[in-house]
């Protein structure tokens, strides 16, 4: 494992107990292993969890033909990581180095003990978690990104990878000197980039999110019969909440995410007004400590899953998806969230991901790096990305429509922006016009009080402007206001509830249609907050268990 992790060694490589060894013993059963013996192969579909009673396993990432030793593992001692409660491939190979004999635990079986006791969930689950941090800065595992900075779609899989807890090895063709053997070995050429290498044997051209996850093995098989009690769909702070709540109450639910886990909130590199988190948490590790949580009660969250149709029949909904096949549930939570408006500009599309994003992360900082930056948006989304990229970023330049940000934006980013050198805020200024070639060189803008328009040289622009809720695939199902956010409770009006077939009136997150509900930024009338799409994914489910109960 990488060095900076070695002061936490005895967190992510913990003996257990002969007390805790007792407590594991019923739910497992005992295997010999022999010296040499391969116990577990990396990319297996379901590995199981091993301690060992005695003798050794070596912990190693196989490349090529030779194996990199990780850890060795002795009495006492366990495998695994998150993929344990995940059901993902296995990343690692684990062999037998001494002969000895083995406790083996199903997933099942091992996510019933974590369920179940206290003690063991919390040693179990911090070393699965720091182990699976150490497998992504090591970028151990068997996935290899060949792509180029040159191209909007090796970002798309770089975040796709990264938003999804994916180790993964990256290959820039514009800067790494070996490049060329490895692309003769697969057979490729350089225009083929982007290409994944899925298994250290199968080769990706430029894939689809869905056909990505699939070769991973992200998602089990769904079975199109299955009834669940529960579908959320959207797996950002609200869809993640309701999933956390619903199963940890004992509901079988199922969460559709066309992406990766966190929405828009995993774009967030520093959450600071969050409960809990006096420090400030990125919103990629909330959501990825929530997707964690989900598993562990034993919710099942497939992701590139998008929705494309939802057909109510009571007493069953049906939510179909882009990839064919459909789900059933006897309830569902509506949590796909919204994105961010695009400016009415010209060739707006030919620059996303090659200087224009719409999230400030690691990935985009890099490629910002020293240069000039501009972020259009005054909300809290903006001022984090302004201060963040702040760091790194030669100048930052935040562009308001309106005349300030006090309305908008948190008072404590609005003060570190004005206490920062290197940011400033141009309030009734907008960009007008984009020019580049390959790449985003120059922005045009505009300056509503003098009606000035000048040229700056400008390669990297975040824009964050506005909401439009996802809900496309929700038009004929349930009521819409006029801007495409789903109403509920309150927000219902008689015209909205024609055909309602119950006695009583909606519950408060309920839709038009008995059984749906609407969570988080997608609902209309919530608050723009990861604290309170937390709080309407958790107070959702008693009312989904009202309706079940009905």
């Amino acid at each position: 494992m990488p060095d900076k992790y070695l002061g936490r060694r005895e967190q992510m490589f913990p003996r257990l107990s002969t007390a805790q060894l007792g407590r594991l013993e019923p739910a497992g059963r005992r295997r010999r292993v022999r010296a040499g013996e391969i116990v577990a192969e990396q990319g297996d579909a379901t590995p199981s969890f091993f301690v060992v009673l005695s003798g050794a396993l070596a912990i190693v990432h196989p490349d090529r033909d030779q194996e990199v030793p990780l850890h060795v593992l002795r009495q006492g001692e366990f495998n695994g990581e998150v993929n344990m409660l995940s059901a993902r491939p296995s990343l690692v190979r684990t062999r037998a180095i001494e002969a000895g004999e083995l406790l083996v635990i199903n997933p099942e079986d091992l996510r019933k003990v974590v369920q179940s006791d206290a003690e063991l969930s919390e040693l179990l689950m911090r070393a699965f978690i720091l182990r699976r941090v150490a497998l992504i800065a090591g970028a151990f595992g068997d996935t290899v990104l060949i792509g180029s900075t040159h191209s909007a779609a090796t970002l798309r899989i770089r975040e796709f990878l990264t938003r999804n807890a994916q180790p993964h090895a990256y290959i820039d063709v514009d800067k790494d000197p070996g490049v060329q053997a490895l692309l003769d070995r697969f057979g490729l050429h350089v225009t083929d980039v982007p290409v994944v290498i899925c298994g250290q044997v199968r080769v990706l051209k430029n894939p689809a999110n869905e056909e990505l996850a699939e070769c991973l093995g992200f998602n089990r098989v769904l079975d199109a019969t299955a009834v669940r009690d529960l579908v959320v769909v959207g797996a950002g702070p609200a869809g993640l909440a309701a999933a956390v709540y619903g199963a940890s109450e004992g509901l079988d639910v199922l969460v559709l995410e066309s992406n990766a886990p966190g929405g828009q909130a995993s774009f967030s590199s520093k959450i600071e007004n969050y409960l809990g988190f006096p420090t400030g948490i990125s919103g990629l590790a909330l959501a990825g400590r929530a997707y964690t949580q989900a598993q562990k009660f034993g919710a099942e969250v497939a992701v590139a899953r998008s929705a494309v149709k939802l057909r109510c029949e009571p007493p069953l909904h049906t939510v179909e998806m882009s990839a064919g096949g459909s789900v059933k549930a006897r309830s569902l939570v509506i949590a796909t969230g919204v994105q961010y408006r695009k400016l009415p500009l010209a060739d707006l599309s030919r620059f996303e991901g090659l200087g224009i994003y719409y999230g400030a992360t690691h990935m985009e900082a890099q490629l910002c790096e020293a240069e000039d930056v501009i972020i259009v948006g005054g909300a809290n989304s903006a001022g984090q990305a302004a201060v963040f990229l702040g760091a790194t970023a030669r100048r930052v330049q935040i562009l308001v429509r309106g005349p300030g940000l006090a309305e908008t934006m948190s008072r404590y980013l609005i003060r570190r922006i004005e206490e920062s050198r290197n940011i400033t805020v141009r309030t009734l200024t907008q960009i007008v016009a984009l020019e580049g070639e390959a790449h985003l060189e120059r922005v045009q803008v505009r300056d509503a009080r003098s009606d000035h328009t000048e040229t700056l040289p400008i390669r990297h622009v975040f824009l964050m402007t506005g909401a439009i809720p996802n809900t496309e695939w929700l038009q004929g199902a349930v009521a819409l206001d006029g801007k495409g956010f789903v109403k509920t409770g309150p927000e219902l009006g008689r015209e909205d509830l024609i055909g309602w077939p119950l006695p009583r009136a909606p519950f408060l997150l309920e839709t038009s249609v008995p059984g749906v509900f609407a969570v988080g930024d997608v609902r209309a009338g919530s608050v723009k907050r990861v604290a309170s799409a937390v709080g309407e994914g958790s107070i959702c489910v008693q009312l989904v268990h009202r309706v079940l109960a009905e």
